[in-house]
């Protein structure tokens, strides 16, 4: 289900709510290609971390792990820059999932 969040200076994001499938498949890309540099480089630190020890698999858990949790620290993120929901239906849609 994808919602929309729109800056004071005009600037629209559309975001997903729920599973990250492009994270699931395409792991820290995703935050890159979003300009998201700080999840990007946290991605990359557990990814590492994870894989070297266990040569890899680590990495691909990780990546499992963050295709579930990445839209919402995306949507958390843009929601502290003074991103808000477009309209009614996307605040409630967006609050219960970013409280939950």
């Amino acid at each position: 289900m994808k919602k929309v969040l729109k800056h004071e200076s005009g600037m629209v994001k559309e975001v997903k709510i729920g599973f990250s499938w492009t994270t699931f498949f395409f792991g820290l890309f995703v935050p890159l290609i979003r300009g998201d540099l700080k999840w990007a480089l946290i991605m990359l630190g557990i990814a590492f971390l994870a894989g070297v020890p266990t040569m890899g698999i680590g990495s691909i858990v990780s990546n499992i792990i963050f295709a579930f949790i990445y839209n919402k620290l995306y949507i958390r993120e843009l929601l502290e820059k003074g991103y808000r929901p477009q309209n009614e239906e996307d605040y409630v849609a967006i609050s219960s999932y970013t409280n939950s």
